[in-house]
Parts: C-alpha cells; sequence; structure tokens
C-alpha cells in the first residue's frame, strides 16, 4: 500500500543511505576537503557538470569532487530542504547575507532596474543602497499598498522598464509585519516578460519571518525563495547560514556562481542543519502558539499603542485575506510600539529577564530588540518614519519557554516603564 510521507517524516531519513556510511543511523560529518575519482573519464564528467559546461544527464549522479563544490552533508541538507518549499533545488550558503547577495549580483546586472519591498531587513537595505548603487543598479521601493497598475506605472515612469530585472519581496516584512503580496508583483513580472521577450523578470522572496513551514512562495508565483537559515531552520542560536531555493534553472545558476565566490556552507554546518530540520515543525509549532498568547495579552496593556502581528489583523480586510491566502500560521514574531518613544523602549528592554536582549531571531530563546537604533539603525530617518520604524517600536522574537513565563517577563517590565 503506498503512503506519501509528509515532509516532517522525511525530515529523518532523506536523502540518506545509511549501509554507505557502515549502517550510521545518522550522517556523519564528512570533514574532508577533497574526493578521490575511480578514473580520469569520471573525473572529467563530474567537472563538466559542476562547472555549468554542460547539462547532467537523466540518470546521472553528480558526483563528489572537492568540498566547495559539493559535499555529503550539503547535498542531503539541500535534498531534505526541497521538500518543505516543493522546490527542484536549493542552494545553502554559510550565510543569510551570502544568499541574499549572492541572489542579487546573479539576477543583476549593471544598468537594470529592481524593485523591492519596503521596509526590508537592514542587512539588505544596506546591500542595495550602497553596493548596488556602485554598479549602476537602480532600486525602486514599493509599499504594500502600491496595486499591479501603480507598480506598472512606476517602472514605466523609470525609463528603464526594458531593464527590469528583478523583483524583491521580503513578507511579512522585518520588523513591522507589513504583508506584500506575492502573486500581484509575479503578474508585474509577467506583463513585463510579455512585453520584453529577450529577458527574464524574476520574482525573489524573503521568506525568513515564516520559515519554511507556514509559507511557500514558490507555489504563489514566486521564482526564488530565500532564507535566513541562522533562524528557524537552524532555530539554536549557534549557526549562521543561508538557502535559496528554486527550479534547477535558478539554482543551476546560483550555484554555479557559488562555485567562485566560495560561499557555501560546511561540513559541520550543514550537519548541524540537518539536526535542526527534525525538530523544525514542532519548535515553530510551540513558537507560534506562545506567541499567540504574548500578542493577546500585549494589544490589551495600557502601556502598548500598537500590536503589529498577523494574528492581530482585523478580519473582513483586505489584509487579513491577504493573509489568510499567503500563510497558514500567524507565525511566532511579534512587534509593537510602546508608549513613551525610545526612554520607554530602553526601560522595557533593559528591565526583561528571561527574555534575551539580543538581535536576530526564529531561535528556542525569546529574544528582543530595538529596530531603530539597531537592526534598521542604517536606514534613513525619513525612511524610518515612512515604513513606521519608530523610536516606540520593539521587536520580539518568541522562544518555545512557556507561554505564561514569558507573559510575566514582559509584564513586569512594562511596569518598570
Amino acid at each position: 500500500m503506498s503512503h506519501k510521507l509528509r515532509p516532517e517524516s522525511l525530515m529523518m531519513t532523506h536523502g540518506y543511505k545509511p549501509e554507505l556510511s557502515e549502517g550510521a543511523v545518522k550522517p556523519p560529518i564528512f570533514q574532508t576537503s577533497t574526493f578521490v575519482f575511480q578514473t580520469a573519464e569520471e573525473g572529467k564528467a563530474f567537472f563538466e557538470v559542476a562547472y555549468g559546461l554542460r547539462e547532467k544527464g537523466q540518470d546521472e549522479n553528480l558526483g563528489l569532487i572537492y568540498s566547495r563544490l559539493n559535499n555529503p552533508n550539503l547535498e542531503i541538507l539541500e535534498d531534505r530542504l526541497c521538500l518543505w518549499d516543493k522546490s527542484d533545488d536549493c542552494a545553502v550558503f554559510e550565510s543569510g547575507m551570502s544568499a541574499i547577495s549572492s541572489v542579487l549580483l546573479e539576477f543583476l546586472k549593471p544598468g537594470d532596474l529592481m524593485l523591492y519591498s519596503t521596509p526590508t531587513y537592514g542587512g539588505t537595505d544596506h546591500f542595495i543602497h550602497d553596493l548596488l548603487v556602485k554598479i549602476n543598479v537602480t532600486a525602486l521601493p514599493i509599499r504594500p499598498d502600491h496595486t499591479k497598475k501603480d507598480m506598472i506605472k512606476m517602472i514605466e515612469k523609470s525609463g528603464k522598464a526594458d531593464r527590469l530585472a528583478l523583483i524583491y519581496l521580503e513578507t511579512p516584512a522585518n520588523p513591522t509585519n507589513d504583508l506584500f503580496d506575492i502573486g500581484r508583483c509575479a503578474k508585474v513580472a509577467k506583463h513585463f516578460n510579455k512585453k520584453y521577450k529577450d529577458k527574464k523578470v524574476h520574482v525573489a522572496v524573503d521568506n525568513t519571518y515564516m520559515g519554511p513551514l507556514w509559507s511557500h512562495p514558490l507555489t504563489l508565483g514566486a521564482d526564488i525563495v530565500l532564507y535566513s537559515a541562522t533562524k528557524y531552520i537552524g532555530g539554536h542560536s549557534d549557526l549562521i547560514a543561508g538557502a535559496v531555493l528554486g527550479s534547477k534553472e535558478v539554482i543551476g545558476r546560483i550555484k554555479v556562481l557559488r562555485t567562485f565566490l566560495g560561499n557555501m556552507v560546511g561540513p559541520h554546518t550543514a550537519w548541524l542543519l540537518l539536526r535542526s530540520l527534525e525538530t523544525l515543525k514542532v519548535r515553530m509549532e510551540a513558537q507560534m502558539k506562545n506567541a499567540q498568547a504574548v500578542a493577546n495579552f500585549i494589544k490589551y496593556h495600557p502601556k502598548v499603542k500598537r500590536v503589529h502581528y498577523l494574528g492581530c489583523i482585523p478580519q473582513g480586510t483586505k489584509e487579513y485575506k491577504l493573509y489568510k491566502k499567503q500563510y497558514s500560521s500567524p507565525g511566532a514574531m511579534v512587534s509593537f510600539e510602546i508608549k513613551g518613544g525610545e526612554k520607554a523602549s530602553f526601560k522595557f528592554l533593559n528591565a526583561l529577564s528571561l527574555i534575551k536582549l539580543a538581535v536576530s531571531l526564529g531561535s528556542t530563546e525569546s529574544l528582543a530588540q530595538h529596530p531603530a537604533s539597531m537592526t534598521h539603525i542604517g536606514v534613513s530617518d525619513e525612511d524610518k518614519k515612512a515604513f513606521g520604524i519608530t523610536s516606540s517600536l520593539i521587536r520580539l522574537s518568541i522562544g518555545v519557554e512557556h507561554a505564561d513565563d514569558i507573559i510575566w517577563d514582559i509584564q513586569q517590565a512594562l511596569e518598570k516603564v
């Protein structure tokens, strides 16, 4: 009797053959720099595929060459990540910014035009405004309320409609939880793909905030999905990594660039990520349940002006309809505005006991930070105001501690404000 196993079940075994590793139930760490070829002809064939000189044959396996190109830990990890996002292929990097910068460098050339959602992660924002401008890439910011018509008009008005190459989204947005319509942006890309048939416009989505569990952008019209795998995928604040997923053609291009940038993840980090994938679903579900309890507590607190959480979006609104279309959960990221500006924010953060004052997110421990003066300090004051990254905004990443203990800590810290 046939039965299709779910991703959380396959995370234990998929892509690994114990008989090739002395019967070990878990993949060992393949801590080696190079691999032996059986014949010179085999080595030549492996290199032809690795360097993109020819396509891999239908029944051909890309053999192991050198750990900058491939490694058993890396390959098993990439195979397993594909299951969550229903993707053809995956490339894992040594950091989230390695993944982001590699995608931007591969799909944007001097003179090109890109659309990008705002706000976005501070590192991405800096890369767009500091590095891409130096190679003559024009970047147009979009907001959640921009319609398809608005975006097409912006692109045409730029005078570079024929050079549109990438639409880059981060949704939900960091740190405000703003939602961008992936399907709408895919329609904009399709419009220009039809108009300028010699140039393909790709849609890339940073899905870090929802992890591979609660949203699947490739099924919503995106061509590329990115993660800071440091966050939910790693989930223990003990590694740095990034991941990109998409079609064979898209990831093939990215892997060739990765080969020569040399920014793939190492075998030990890949092994740690394989460990983390086994508990991804149970961790994220626990974090989401805790976040719902936290949001329900702080939204009624007299010292809180506003809560930014998907679970607090009013039903019947356009935003709620988009939330239900794109996500299967409200997630575990909660931002809120405290009354009293930066002074009150700092008093609250300094009074926390259980929750740690640190950047990053998606880990087993709860974390709190002040975006305006920390992760998004490089964003201009004008943009901070426009995006709602105020001095009153606090971002919480909810962990797996007991919900009552997290709420106790928030309550006692608010009392000190």
